[in-house]
């Protein structure tokens, strides 16, 4: 008998990887999607497709047979990057996003859950070190780090959209420097923790490191098994 027949797109990534390997022990047949396979240790999906889901027929044969889609592919990375590639990031991940609900909506799937950021949170409630615990109705009025933020933000009411007027159970989750074991740690596409492990591990002595802001800012993050 088969369990629930999950797709996990961003398969390949570091988020993704740990998803399947807990679906896979929680009974689940699991289909893995991404551009490559994980780079550390081989996927524990029962299938994995190389597929590129900016384009719409891709999305259709990733979701095809699925009941459940745990949907985090993204070209995505640290704030180096997503700083520096606004035109780039935000047409790749809104053609991967529609397509993807598309094909949800085509296929029947009975639930989709949607992986947003932190980064959708305005920036006028983050000037300050000194900041107030961010709450989930905190997004509107908005102002979201530009591009990757401001396109998780329009793919959340697109869920909320796909819901109300086709019922698809979508569900959104926002995460917040996600890091633990098997995380990217160089090619700038690391957080912050993995950026600053791999500073402080190729220190020698009496070398110093670059950070930075002014040394005051906060962040909040959040283990991979969390």
């Amino acid at each position: 008998m088969r369990g629930r027949t999950v797709l996990v797109t961003g398969a390949g990534g570091f988020i993704g990887h740990h998803l399947i390997s807990y679906l896979v022990r929680e009974g689940c047949d699991v289909r893995g999607v991404d551009l490559t396979p994980p780079e550390y240790e081989p996927t524990a999906a029962h299938e994995f497709l190389e597929l590129d889901l900016r384009h719409r027929d891709n999305c259709r044969a990733a979701v095809d047979g699925m009941s459940e889609v745990y949907h985090l592919a993204a070209d995505m990375g640290g704030i180096g990057y997503i700083s520096g590639s606004h035109a780039v990031i935000t047409l790749n991940n809104a053609l991967i996003n529609a397509h993807m609900i598309e094909a949800a909506r085509q296929s029947k799937v009975e639930k989709l859950l949607f992986s947003s950021s932190a980064c959708i949170y305005p920036q006028y409630l983050q000037k300050c070190a000194d900041v107030t615990p961010l709450r989930e109705d905190d997004a509107w009025p908005a102002e979201p780090e530009e591009g990757y933020g401001l396109e998780k933000l329009f793919m959340e009411k697109l869920c909320q959209y796909a819901m109300e007027d086709w019922a698809i159970g979508t569900r959104v989750v926002r995460f917040h420097n996600v890091y633990g074991p098997l995380g990217t740690y160089d090619g700038g596409r690391e957080k912050a923790p993995a950026a600053i492990c791999r500073k402080i591990a190729s220190c020698r002595d009496g070398d110093s490191i670059e950070i930075w802001g002014d040394g005051q800012q906060t962040r909040s993050f959040m283990y991979i098994d969390d």
